[in-house]
């Protein structure tokens, strides 16, 4: 009896622990030609406003370069783009109604009084890679990327989550790349 009475509840904590992953949202100048883009360096002046630790800023970076490597653009000192960051990060508290079979009577997954509330607490992120018209000095291209932040001391946990989020982000560049679903 005690399984199926727990039985709900841990199909609810898989469903909500699958729901882990990036989201991504990405917007474009449609007059861009982007077939044009070969090169990119970094803005400094616009990395050193992202509000992170210097580390995870050395950590982004890298992942961009890899990314935008893989597609084959190079890092130039005369670029074609100008890659700029900006981070913000906010606490999400999630409440789930665990009241299943609240009340007296029957329901076939429990039958008596209700569970109650479950409160879960989580550090969410989001990233933002402004790709810049070197010549223009124009945005033609931004990509950000939410998800829940990993805050614990495992250097390779932080790190895969960083290229995880970032390769995501920019799964979607250049604009059209992407099977729309």
């Amino acid at each position: 009896m005690k399984i199926l009475k727990l039985t709900p509840f841990l199909l609810l904590f898989a469903v909500f622990a699958s729901c882990t992953s990036v989201r991504v949202a990405t917007d474009y100048d449609r007059k861009a030609n982007f077939s044009n883009y070969t090169s990119f360096a970094f803005y400094k002046p616009g990395v050193d406003e992202a509000k992170i630790s210097d580390l995870d800023k050395k950590r982004i970076l890298r992942a961009i370069e890899a990314n935008l490597q893989a597609k084959g653009m190079t890092k130039s000192e005369a670029p074609t783009l100008l890659v700029s960051i900006f981070t913000k990060e906010r606490e999400r508290v999630d409440v789930y109604n665990n009241n299943f079979g609240y009340g007296w009577g029957w329901n076939p997954w429990y039958y008596g009084g209700g569970f109650g509330n479950t409160v879960s607490r989580s550090t969410e992120g989001s990233l933002y890679i402004d790709l810049i018209d070197a010549r223009t000095n124009e945005l033609v291209w931004q990509g950000v990327g939410s998800s829940q932040l990993y805050t614990g001391s495992d250097i390779d946990r932080r790190e895969e989550k960083i290229r995880e989020i970032v390769s995501e982000i920019l799964a979607e560049y250049p604009p059209g790349t992407m099977a729309k679903n």
